[in-house]
């Protein structure tokens, strides 16, 4: 199956889960949620997709990973469905968590496309599944403010359940392949296991706080939009300018499969924490946060593709757990910086918010300098495994 492909579905499956973000007043007034306390939708629907990475994501080690695929998406129809047809707030919890749960499909894609590929393509395959995943977390923001303005923030959810089970057909007529011979329980206790992986922990560090500075941007950004009278199209807008960021993907993988993500981890980071520098300005100038949003994405998916593209061989057989334990962090991230981020803008504004960003990451810049500049190894039965560089 051709990465394009995947990375087609995965960047819808990954959009579910970002629909909410320029429409978070909206629903929240719609069903009679205080402003300050908006982010919770975020953070629900991170806290679903955490516990899918843990118990979902394993799987596909031991089960037939394009079947998988294909379940996931029809159980996120149904998800979606749910959330569409929410007529209380504790109804909507439900289906944000579930559509949360389910969407770590998008994970299950890479994992199936790094599986497919042969071992010198991977950090390319992975970046290309990656930019569709950037993609669909960036217009995800776009398209639903233009179907809200249009037809209500209902219909974004009810046509993303169309899309979802049309994508099921895409899966129908694959083989399977190879899996272990582990119980469930033993993959969950092996996922847990990885943490003992120096290179696994660094990487799930700085998953956490770029993605928590990742967040703290896009769940708060239509707050002080709104404030200027913005519609949800011209706010959703902003995800086409950080749409940008995706470009980053692509190269960051070639260059990790050259033995250079260790340098591309270091720099971006960098870029990562003084990117707010240039996003305080945004009650200044629009421009400002258009430079900013476009600085920390591409920063945050160089160090995102490099960082899988680094794990993955640590065992490549554990493909599923590696990933789906990684991209554990990642949620952990978002729903700190979604709830965070929107509780401080009500008590200190845009400033505090962009401190607190900032905050993050620094805090990916220590996580990779702490590292020395000598190798990853690790010893196995047979040999030493290390990683120069990478």
């Amino acid at each position: 199956m051709q990465p394009k492909l995947l990375g087609v579905a995965a960047g819808l499956a990954v959009a579910t889960v970002y629909f909410a973000q320029p429409l978070l007043v909206t629903m929240g007034s719609d069903l009679g949620i205080a402003p300050g306390t908006v982010g919770v939708f975020v953070t629900v629907t991170q806290v679903g997709y955490g516990l899918g990475l843990f118990f979902l994501v394993p799987l596909g080690d031991r089960l037939d990973r394009r079947r998988l695929v294909q379940v996931q998406f029809l159980l996120l129809a149904v998800a979606l469905l749910t959330t569409a047809l929410a007529r209380n707030t504790a109804m909507l919890m439900i289906g944000l968590a579930a559509v949360g749960a389910l969407a770590v499909v998008a994970q299950s894609l890479v994992v199936l496309g790094a599986a497919l590929s042969d071992p010198a393509e991977r950090g390319r395959t992975v970046g290309t599944i990656t930019t569709g995943i950037v993609l669909g977390i960036l217009l995800a923001r776009t398209a639903s403010g233009i179907l809200t303005d249009l037809l209500g923030w209902r219909a974004v959810y009810l046509i993303a359940c169309a899309a979802s089970l049309a994508i099921t057909t895409l899966f129908v007529r694959s083989a399977p392949l190879p899996r272990v011979r582990l119980t469930y329980g033993e993959l969950l206790r092996s996922t847990v296991d990885l943490w003992r992986e120096r290179l696994f922990r660094e990487s799930a560090m700085r998953a956490f706080f770029i993605f928590a500075s990742f967040s703290t941007l896009w769940s708060s950004i239509a707050l002080p939009l709104s404030e200027r009278s913005l519609s949800h199209t011209e706010i959703g807008a902003f995800g086409l300018i950080g749409a940008a960021g995706a470009l980053a993907a692509g190269p960051a993988g070639r260059l990790a499969d050259r033995g250079h993500g260790r340098v591309v981890t270091t720099a971006a980071s960098v870029l990562l924490a003084t990117s707010w520098a240039v996003t305080a300005w945004t009650p200044r100038s629009l421009v400002a946060l258009a430079i900013g949003t476009i600085l920390l994405d591409l920063a945050v998916q160089a160090v995102h593709v490099t960082n899988q593209s680094r794990i993955y061989p640590l065992r490549p057989e554990a493909g599923g757990r590696i990933i789906g334990g990684y991209m554990i962090f990642y949620s952990l991230g978002s729903g700190t910086g979604a709830i965070a981020s929107t509780m401080l803008y009500e008590r200190t504004g845009w400033t505090g918010v962009c401190l607190l960003g900032a905050a993050f990451g620094l805090g990916a810049v220590l996580a990779t300098i702490s590292r020395g500049p000598r190798a990853s190894c690790r010893r196995s039965s047979r040999r030493s495994h290390c990683l120069p560089g990478r």
